[in-house]
């Protein structure tokens, strides 16, 4: 069984990077045997402090190194806050790549998308995370952007996203996130 974990950098209710988050979930469960998907929350995690880092983190940070580390790929996707991902995204992002030398992020395959209610979709956003996970150790697919723009525009009522060029859009970027994953060299930089 292969496993991607989802992450949305948003924390906010009705959060278009969120519905990313649950449309890849299920297009994952609908069109893709063989994988299943974890979601993780930057939010449970407290602020990154080096001295609890050495105590060992709290349960929550247990748990999300643990369920990061275990699986194939993870995705995340961003808004843009001022051109850049959210704080909570990149504290999650600090407490994953500790301790120094034991980060769970090295090696592991990343893809990243982003979405907001603007025309660029947060595409902005998307190279500072890349740099932050690439300074990290992660290998993050190289892929044609995926940004959901006009989120609130295509959101379905039920939370989701089922518009046919945003389905497609994900789906590719899961199945090079996957194909990366597999280590298929061409897809992923260094």
């Amino acid at each position: 069984m292969t496993e991607i974990v989802l992450m949305s950098g948003s924390i906010r209710d009705g959060s278009y990077n969120s519905a990313v988050v649950a449309t890849l979930r299920r297009l994952v469960a609908e069109r893709f045997d063989g994988v299943r998907t974890t979601v993780v929350r930057p939010a449970e995690l407290p602020f990154y402090e080096e001295d609890m880092d050495a105590a060992n983190g709290s349960e929550a940070v247990l748990r999300m190194r643990n369920r990061v580390a275990a699986a194939d790929a993870l995705v995340i996707c961003t808004p843009s806050y001022n051109g850049a991902a959210p704080g909570v995204l990149k504290n999650a992002l600090d407490w994953l790549s500790r301790p120094y030398g034991e980060s769970c992020l090295d090696g592991r395959t990343v893809a990243v998308t982003s979405a907001s209610p603007g025309p660029r979709g947060a595409v902005d956003a998307q190279p500072g995370l890349a740099e932050v996970l690439g300074h990290a150790g992660a290998l993050v697919v190289e892929h044609p952007p995926v940004a959901v723009a006009n989120a609130g525009e295509l959101l379905t009522p039920e939370g989701v996203f089922e518009d046919p060029d945003t389905l497609a859009a994900l789906e590719g970027l899961v199945r090079a996130a996957l194909a990366a994953a597999r280590q298929d060299a061409p897809s992923v930089a260094a």
